[in-house]
């Protein structure tokens, strides 16, 4: 497998020929690459394959909300996805995609070793722990799981698009982005999440 560049991209990878073939670029993941906090979604959409960057559009417009309310700046976290070609017509990847992707998300992670890990959805929230997720219910939880080698925290998070599908899920995003960089460590979150925040701590 293709290594990672000291930048964490992939330069070339044909190991899934359905992506290969239907992407426009290969996006690999932003931000520093010595990030206390990683944010890891499913995989790009058409707007991320257009622009080569994880979580723009609409959703990326949330992650950026959240991240400011919580004193944080897209610029001083790093985001990436479990796979890093587009999936056509934006469907789920499949597991033998999330399986070729896996390593390059592993040396990422590893080479990252990041204080801790948010898991933007359901599809990275299962791989990532390798079981069933009711992201929804589980959502605000911290976890520690074996990843890449090591014992990382993990923040389950639902993705941010279902706060726009669905905006009783939008104060649970915020207060789990607040807590992420709380638990992180980074960032100076405002008093935004009052005790929702206090009880997400709990878990």
């Amino acid at each position: 497998m293709t290594e990672l560049d000291d930048d964490l991209r992939v330069s070339a990878c044909e190991r899934c020929p359905v992506l290969a073939e239907s992407r426009t670029r290969i996006v690999d993941g932003v931000g520093p690459t010595d990030a206390d906090l990683l944010f890891v979604g499913e995989g790009p959409g058409a707007n991320e394959d257009e622009l080569g960057e994880p979580f723009v559009g609409r959703s990326g417009d949330v992650l950026d909300e959240a991240l400011r309310d919580a004193g944080l700046a897209r610029a001083d976290v790093r985001i990436t996805n479990c796979v890093r070609c587009r999936p056509p017509d934006n469907r789920d990847p499949t597991g033998e995609e999330l399986a070729n992707c896996r390593g390059y998300l592993d040396a990422e992670i590893d080479r990252l070793a990041p204080d801790l890990i948010v898991t933007l959805g359901k599809v990275p929230s299962e791989h990532l722990l390798d079981r069933s997720v009711a992201i929804t219910s589980e959502a605000g939880e911290v976890v520690d799981a074996r990843i890449a080698g090591a014992s990382r925290r993990v923040l389950l998070s639902v993705h941010p698009a279902a706060t726009l599908y669905d905006r009783s899920q939008r104060e649970g995003f915020f207060e789990g982005i607040a807590l992420a960089a709380e638990v992180a460590g980074v960032g100076g979150a405002t008093d935004s999440g009052g005790d929702g925040q206090s009880r997400l701590g709990e878990f």
